[in-house]
């Protein structure tokens, strides 16, 4: 990158330890080089924030050398309490920072954790921040993507989720052949954006089934819709190469080898629902994996890690995800938007 990426950061929950890792990784030497931060949270907040972490011998930049707009809080917020105050703290600074980025004053998005929960209680009913960044943005349609870059090669793992914060019992409800379609021609762009290994991408498909329904002994859906649904796909897109539906327990076997440098593996994958897709992910890259939200006019990122409100304050939280996260939002670019 010839210049920095003028980067707008939403703090997340006050209570969590959104500061920590992003005052960790803004100390990181190829973030510096990458990204130029605009922070959006409260400025006394964040200093308490900076003071515990040195003395507690962590390595931070000191907020008073960075931009940031101040969005005060209105009442304290302690680490560790998951509290109405902090979900509506974190849903105004994420608010406030995407108007900066649909403004034109910032350049991507990068967004520290939230709590769901919290936000419900501040009366703010949205599944996540993907869907108020949706809603911003004008109603677009988003998808859910979860991207991280091998250390042993140059491969990316995307992981792209058909449904996103959806309760398991609505999935199958949820699912439709047009859905996975729109997915897959997601995955395909993306894949294409970032390089695919082969000069055309290698798409796999999970099952929704235990053994991908077993031929219709362990469900229908497979036989009923979905494998008729990846075939018309395909038809329509000879340059790609869709794989499955995929036995889910099996799917990203040669993705984990390939993380560690062994063989070949597919460019993109498609999971049917969020845990199918987020519990391989994370195993092989959790320190690494990012949350990109497609779809929206502007690159979003964040760490595909939680609040984890049990470790704020102490000092211990690993900032690996949010380095790679603000490195995407520098690096990546937005593809085409579209309507529901």
């Amino acid at each position: 990158m010839d210049q920095p990426r003028r980067i707008a950061i939403a703090l997340g929950d006050p209570a969590g330890i959104g500061a920590e890792v992003v005052l960790k990784a803004l100390a990181n030497r190829r973030v510096q080089e990458a990204v130029e931060p605009v922070l959006f949270g409260c400025r006394r907040w964040l200093l308490e924030q900076y003071h515990t972490l040195r003395q507690r011998g962590q390595r931070v930049v000191d907020p008073r050398d960075l931009h940031l707009v101040d969005v005060p809080l209105a009442e304290p917020v302690h680490c560790g309490q998951a509290t109405a105050r902090g979900g509506a703290a974190s849903f105004t600074w994420l608010t406030t920072a995407c108007r900066a980025v649909l403004a034109g004053r910032c350049q991507a998005l990068a967004t520290a954790p939230v709590a769901k929960y919290c936000w419900q209680a501040a009366g703010h009913a949205y599944p996540g921040q993907t869907e108020r960044l949706a809603q911003l943005a004008g109603g677009v349609k988003v998808s859910m993507l979860f991207t991280a870059r091998s250390p042993q090669r140059d491969w990316r793992l995307n992981t792209l989720l058909a449904t996103t914060h959806v309760p398991l019992k609505q999935v199958v409800r949820t699912l439709s052949p047009a859905l996975v379609q729109h997915q897959l021609t997601v995955l395909d762009r993306f894949c294409r954006q970032c390089g695919s290994s082969r000069g055309q991408p290698v798409l796999k498909v999970a099952g929704l089934n235990p053994h991908a329904g077993e031929a219709g002994h362990l469900g229908t859906e497979e036989c009923d819709w979905l494998e008729p649904c990846l075939k018309e796909w395909q038809a329509r897109h000879p340059s790609c190469t869709v794989l499955g539906p995929e036995p889910p327990d099996a799917c990203w076997l040669d993705a984990g080898l390939a993380w560690q440098g062994h063989g070949h593996a597919a460019d993109g994958y498609l999971a049917l629902y969020h845990d199918q897709g987020l519990i391989p992910t994370k195993l092989i890259a959790f320190d690494e994996a990012v949350n990109t939200t497609l779809g929206l006019p502007f690159i979003r990122t964040s760490p595909d890690h939680g609040t984890a409100f049990s470790l704020a304050g102490q000092g211990l939280a690993r900032e690996g995800s949010m380095v790679a996260a603000l490195l995407a939002a520098a690096e990546l670019q937005p593809l085409p938007t579209s309507r529901h």
